[in-house]
């Protein structure tokens, strides 16, 4: 076979070739960066935000965990916004939109220091990163199928792309936090620059895949097959052990920096906790990609669910360094390859047509979850302490693995 006859048959060859794999791997690994920006730079950095902003703003517990609601709010606007937009356009488009909308508001938010302006703010930048989470998945599982020996390692790679902005922001914020009045208005700033940078590799890998992998049915008819409702009532309870994993994992997310700084860890500690958190997720792609390829039901997010639990309560249990980097650790490696087992479930599941559909049900539950979550913990954290906080979270979390258990592959579900 000519050059020229492999580079077309990229995507698609008789048999896969090693060159064809490792394109595709990198790919996904330049998609990935899409979820770098959704989640590690546009939500969970603002971990490492939250204590000099509510420093700087006396913001209660609760006040805090609201901007984590409000983003979350806007991620459910866009996740059911995605059910209309995908119907009229690519998923490669509302990747695109989602990339630069949520790198232009980032740095809106470096720019006002009143607190409503700033929920507002999170709420937008939540519809931006849903376009850009939920349409990076519907990408994802299309390139994980055009790669099948390859399927669950493609998907966690884009997952754990996560990871990257997770270490981004932690190199980030602690050197953009001036020592000045409103000085976390720089970090966000900063971390607006590194959403634009890597936007411009991850569009050009949504356009490559799309220009690859052009399914008309899964975009045009995915919200127009019949029996819809029907479907997703044979897989509710990976929805509700989705849902938990959405309210227990944020908690963590939202509160754990806030706590290890309570426990009075330095700086320098916080900083390689929330590293080797990130370092954690990005290699996380690898470990649990045979889990996603064989387990076709509810299980492999029941695995995880149950070591999320036993991660947040390390922590909470045990107020040292050790326990805070081991804690960080699993939580790390487990936390993005739970949302990869829901686009598994989807790809093992459902027809390609009916792909960004149930992707979305599943981002639509995961985002009530993050409504739910950092209000509820904050007040516990509140009322109760940081350490209860995260007990309520590990419980949420058990449940939310005994429920995805009981979850049997659609096929046998009948």
């Amino acid at each position: 076979m000519s050059q020229h006859d492999e580079a077309s048959d990229e995507f698609f060859p008789a048999n896969v070739h090693e060159t064809d794999r490792r394109q595709a791997l990198m790919l996904a690994m330049a998609l990935s960066l899409g979820s770098a920006i959704a989640l590690g730079l546009a939500r969970f950095s603002y971990a490492l935000l939250l204590p000099p902003m509510r420093v700087d703003l006396a913001w209660n517990f609760a006040q805090a965990g609201a901007m984590n609601t409000a983003n979350a709010f806007g991620y459910l606007l866009g996740a059911l916004a995605f059910s209309r937009l995908s119907m009229r356009f690519a998923s490669r488009t509302l990747f695109i939109a989602g990339c630069v909308t949520t790198a232009v508001l980032m740095a809106a938010s470096g720019a006002v220091i009143d607190t409503d302006a700033l929920l507002a703010l999170r709420v937008a930048t939540g519809i931006g990163s849903a376009l850009v989470f939920v349409s990076g998945g519907v990408l994802a599982a299309r390139l994980a199928s055009a790669s099948p020996r390859d399927a669950g390692l493609v998907i966690g790679l884009y997952y754990g792309g996560t990871g990257w902005g997770i270490v981004m922001s932690s190199i980030i914020v602690p050197f953009a936090v001036l020592p000045v009045v409103h000085g976390w208005r720089f970090a966000w700033v900063a971390l607006a620059i590194a959403c634009a940078g890597c936007s411009v590799v991850a569009m050009r890998a949504a356009r490559r895949i799309e220009a690859a992998h052009p399914v008309a049915s899964a975009t045009h008819g995915a919200n127009d097959a019949p029996g819809g409702s029907e479907q997703r009532r044979r897989f509710a309870l990976a929805l509700a052990g989705y849902g938990c994993f959405g309210i227990g994992y944020i908690g963590y997310m939202t509160f754990i920096v806030a706590l290890l700084r309570n426990a009075g860890m330095s700086p320098a500690v916080v900083t390689g906790f929330y590293v080797l958190l990130g370092v954690a997720t990005v290699v996380s792609a690898r470990m649990w990609s045979g889990l996603l390829d064989r387990m076709r039901g509810g299980q492999a997010l029941a695995i995880l669910n149950a070591l999320l639990a036993a991660a947040t309560l390390v922590p909470a249990m045990i107020a040292h360094p050790f326990a805070a980097f081991l804690s960080g650790a699993v939580f790390g490696a487990t936390f993005l390859s739970a949302v990869a087992s829901t686009t598994a479930f989807v790809r093992h599941n459902l027809p390609a047509r009916q792909w960004p559909r149930g992707i979305n049900a599943f981002t639509i539950v995961f985002a009530l979850g993050q409504i739910v979550g950092p209000v509820v913990i904050g007040r516990v954290s509140d009322s109760a302490g940081l350490t209860r906080g995260l007990v309520y979270s590990a419980l949420v979390l058990l449940a939310g693995a005994l429920l995805a258990a009981c979850q049997k592959p659609l096929k046998d579900a009948a």
